[in-house]
């Protein structure tokens, strides 16, 4: 006990010191400032180019929005609960050795994989997992509760991704950290995973729309710059010319655009198909929802929760009572605490 207990003071003490070096020391590594480009270059697509052309550009309840950002997916998720997270984790860890005499975290061959398979790795089975906690915070009453902070949105914009209860970090967090964990997901991994996601989550609930070709070329040219430098553990260009290196860029782009393209809104969330989650009417018998997936797509359509009865860009958002809901803060923080 007294071990975990100091895992715990490490886990909180360490990540708030990363926390104020995050905030005083502007980087590629710094999560704080990728939040604000990440945030800054949605806004400035919903400007330029809006999906709904009538919506106000500073939409009901950007600040509040704007605030969520930074209490939800900086300050508790990454500094309070991590802290908590290395507990649960060691706990797990050591019931299984004490069962069955095996170390999960030590024996796992993932421990010398290459950093981009583990990455792929990480991602969809952290997407899997969140895809099943959105299912099932819809469909239990108690935590539809607190999820009806973040269905309260009147007007999508970027920054409605992240408006959502306090609890939902608890309860997703406690159910993906641990296999995240076991497969030896570490700090530098998972912060990677979380940027990509962080994007697609942002590109989502943006007021922005794009064909799947653009988006294909946009992940075509990611990951050819990750082959041309080297990322990830992607070493054979290395020792290419810059022509070379230049020619196949632009083939993972062109790829991506006429290869991957058509397919990629059923592969990723778009816009297009997450406004339907948000529908204050949903289709007929689908009263616990759709379309749940958080960056892919691709479980929907396999579980047969996928729905776009019609171009969603006009529909209603909220749910059935929201007009009781309250509309700040503190009262949505407290919602389901104190009706429970």
């Amino acid at each position: 006990m007294k071990d975990l207990f100091q895992t715990f003071i490490n886990g909180y003490s360490g990540y708030a010191s990363y926390l104020w070096h995050e905030i005083t020391h502007p980087g590629l590594n710094n999560y704080f400032y990728w939040l604000l480009i990440v945030s800054a270059f949605f806004f400035g697509l919903e400007i330029l180019k809006p999906w709904r052309a009538n919506q106000p550009l500073l939409r009901k309840d950007f600040w509040l929005d704007f605030f969520y950002m930074f209490f939800n997916f900086f300050l508790f998720s990454l500094v309070i609960y991590n802290a908590a997270s290395d507990v649960v984790v060691n706990l797990f860890n050591e019931g299984i050795q004490a069962i069955s005499g095996i170390n999960l975290k030590s024996s796992n061959p993932m421990n010398h994989w290459p950093l981009w398979s583990i990455l792929i790795i990480g991602f969809i089975v952290r997407d899997f997992v969140q895809w099943w906690v959105h299912r099932l915070l819809h469909r239990f009453e108690w935590l539809w509760e607190f999820h009806k902070v973040h269905h309260s949105v009147e007007e999508m914009g970027f920054a409605a991704h992240l408006r959502y209860h306090w609890m939902e970090t608890i309860v997703y967090r406690t159910i993906e950290y641990i296999p995240l964990a076991l497969l030896g997901i570490g700090l530098y991994d998972f912060f990677i995973i979380h940027i990509f996601t962080l994007s697609i989550g942002h590109y989502n609930h943006s007021n922005f729309s794009v064909s799947g070709r653009v988006t294909g070329g946009i992940l075509g040219g990611l990951i050819g710059t990750a082959i041309v430098f080297g990322l990830a553990d992607i070493n054979f260009l290395s020792a290419s010319s810059l022509f070379v290196k230049i020619i196949f860029w632009l083939a993972a782009v062109l790829s991506g655009v006429f290869v991957v393209g058509p397919f990629m809104k059923k592969i990723f969330n778009s816009p297009e198909m997450h406004i339907w989650h948000h529908a204050y009417e949903l289709p007929e018998n689908r009263q616990y929802g759709i379309n749940f997936g958080i960056s892919l797509a691709i479980w929907d359509y396999i579980f047969g929760t996928a729905a776009i009865p019609h171009d969603g860009r006009d529909i209603k958002l909220g749910f059935p009572g929201d007009e009781k809901f309250p509309h700040d803060f503190i009262g949505q923080m407290f919602y389901g605490v104190k009706k429970g």
